[in-house]
């Protein structure tokens, strides 16, 4: 196998959701690398409905040069009720930072096309179901498709989410399962729902015993016709997984409007009627899986975990597809370092397979500490939850604070940009206390 830099450096994405679509686009801009993308779907589309974009996706947006044309409703206020009688148990915002930066919720299909214009078309490759992938044990890995085509990469980025074979195949005995959770979504007209009391005028959750329903605009008035407006609709439910015994499986899946309607018949009147709105066939249904947190990102020294595929968490934070993008940007960002050719510098003697193993395990010291933290504060929410008791109440006071923001700004406000050049800066302090080090050894 060839050193690296004598030939480019080739680099396979699996998944074309926004995880795989950033890391697109932050290794495209690489010299001397070959991108190519995998994507088993036969057109690259969103399935679902609205996405939150706040601080943390505009940065990571805004250095890929994907921020300019993404438009959604602007979130001034966020109101947490009681769904059985509607009572306002809480509300926050507006927000403080610059008008750039403050959170939407828009289409995700927006956030998909404002991606999808920054990368190369001729890397995207469709109906490419990955089923096997080879370690090659001098180098690289082999790719095989459904379709029988095979293909060959240096380095294997998994942003083919929950599912991921590529986790499957790193982490064989890593299993997830269904958490209990059911989520039914849709966009609505806003006109269909216009009449109804605090429904359609701001991001509102409405919170029952055992689930809850979430409505919110998803587009600028001032960059939409009205007849075009619409609302996200996102409702859930939730059951002892130990318990079910309906075979769970389904990914945005046709339901009726009487199943979604059966589980929210107690709830407060407003909710029934939006949810009688909803035209016939308009819901797709979301069995929410999840498995224990990965303790490295990495394997083989060769392939590479993104987005929901390096931590299944089920969207807890709402903010997974900045994770995703911020992954693919720290990746590309940690290749750029070890090989200097990728930044257009001439010299290195480092071989592909040293500098790729270099390379992950810088991305895997930056990004695996973030995700651990999350699984602890998912911990923590869990235990305060037990610790209250299973009264409605004490589960619906869990509930509003788990979905506050406050104390979660190293998630929500998390400029990527600044990690990285935090994480250079104190390489940088290591390299210089080393050499004092050997400085004052030689002077003793």
């Amino acid at each position: 196998m060839a050193s690296y830099p004598d030939g480019n450096l080739r680099i396979a994405i699996i998944g074309g959701g926004p995880g795989g679509l950033a890391t697109a686009i932050a290794l495209s801009a690489l010299p001397n690398v070959e991108v190519n993308l995998y994507e088993k779907a036969h057109e690259l589309r969103e399935i679902g409905a609205g996405l939150n974009i706040g601080y943390n996706s505009w940065r990571v947006l805004e250095i890929l040069g994907a921020d300019s044309n993404i438009n959604g409703h602007l979130i001034t206020e966020v109101q947490q009720r009681n769904g059985l009688d509607g009572t306002l148990v809480a509300k926050r915002g507006p927000s403080t930072l610059p008008l750039k930066y403050q959170s939407r919720r828009a289409r995700r299909t927006r956030l998909q096309r404002a991606l999808l214009d920054q990368v190369p078309v001729d890397i995207i490759h469709l109906r490419k179901e990955l089923t096997s992938i080879e370690n090659v044990p001098e180098g690289g890995a082999h790719l095989g498709f459904s379709d029988g085509s095979e293909a060959f990469a240096d380095l294997v980025v998994g942003a083919d989410g929950i599912r991921s074979v590529v986790r499957q195949t790193a982490f064989p005995e890593h299993n997830i399962k269904f958490s209990g959770i059911t989520i039914w979504r849709t966009l609505v007209p806003r006109s269909l729902l216009a009449h109804i009391p605090d429904i359609p005028t701001c991001t509102s959750w409405w919170h029952g015993p055992s689930g809850h329903a979430y409505f919110s605009p998803v587009d600028d008035p001032s960059r939409t016709e009205p007849e075009d407006e619409m609302i996200e609709i996102s409702s859930r439910t939730i059951v002892d997984p130990e318990t079910d015994k309906t075979r769970r499986w389904s990914w945005g899946v046709p339901t009726t409007n009487e199943h979604v309607e059966s589980h929210f018949t107690n709830f407060d009147p407003r909710v029934r009627e939006a949810l009688a709105k909803v035209p016939k066939g308009n819901w797709k249904e979301f069995s929410a899986f999840s498995g224990p947190r990965l303790q490295e990102l990495t394997a083989w020294d060769k392939l590479v975990l993104i987005g929901d595929a390096s931590h299944p968490l089920t969207g807890a934070f709402g903010s997974g597809a900045a994770f995703a993008m911020e992954d693919g940007w720290i990746l590309a960002r940690s290749l750029e370092f070890i090989f200097p050719s990728l930044q257009g510098e001439k010299g290195s003697s480092i071989s592909t397979h040293d500098g790729i193993k270099k390379a992950l395990a810088i991305f895997d010291s930056i990004r695996s500490p973030y995700y651990a933290r999350m699984y602890e504060y998912l911990d923590n929410v869990s235990a305060k939850a037990k610790a209250r008791g299973s009264t409605f109440e004490a589960r619906l006071k869990s509930r509003v604070e788990a979905f506050s923001e406050g104390g979660l700004d190293w998630i929500y406000l998390n400029d990527i940009e600044r990690v990285w050049n935090d994480w250079l800066e104190n390489m940088d302090s290591t390299r210089r206390e080393k050499t004092n080090n050997v400085r004052i050894e030689s002077n003793l």
